[in-house]
C-alpha cells in the first residue's frame, strides 16, 4: 500500500503546482484585463517584448522587481496587490487606460473638463439604470 502512495505523491506535487500556477496567471490576466489594456499595450509601457508579458501570464513566474513597479503603474494597481495580497482600502488615482485619459482630461481648460464630466455622468447614469 505504501508503494502506490509514493508513486501518487510526485503527482499530487505537480498537482498543487498547477493549481498555484493557475491562479497566479489568473491573478496577472485579471489585472491586465480590469486595467483594460491588451498583452502588447502593457508590455510597450513596462518596455519589455510582449512574449515575455505573455511567459509572466503563462507560468505564473514573476519579473524582477524593477518590472513589478513599472507593471503595477501600468496597471494601476500597488506592487502588492500585483502581488496577490489584499487590495489597499484606497488607491490614489485610476490606472491602465483610464488613469491615462484622466490625466489628459486634468490638463485640459475647466469648460472641456466640465463637459467630460456631464458625459461621463450621464453614462453612468444610464448604466446603472439598466
Amino acid at each position: 500500500m505504501s508503494n502506490r502512495l509514493d508513486t501518487c505523491k510526485p503527482f499530487f506535487y505537480l498537482r498543487v503546482m498547477l493549481l498555484f500556477m493557475t491562479e497566479n496567471v489568473t491573478h496577472l490576466r485579471s489585472l491586465r484585463e480590469a486595467a483594460g489594456i491588451s498583452l502588447r499595450e502593457l508590455a510597450r509601457q513596462i518596455d519589455q517584448h510582449p512574449s515575455n508579458v505573455s511567459f509572466w501570464e503563462r507560468t505564473g513566474k514573476l519579473p524582477k522587481s524593477d518590472v513589478l513597479v513599472t507593471m503595477a503603474h501600468a496597471l494601476g494597481v500597488s506592487v502588492e496587490e500585483l502581488l496577490g495580497q489584499k487590495k489597499p482600502r484606497r488607491v490614489a488615482h485610476p490606472g491602465g487606460k483610464l488613469g491615462q485619459v484622466f490625466e489628459a482630461v486634468a490638463e485640459l481648460p475647466r469648460r472641456q473638463q466640465q463637459r467630460i464630466v456631464e458625459v461621463v455622468d450621464a453614462l453612468v447614469k444610464q448604466s446603472a439604470a439598466s
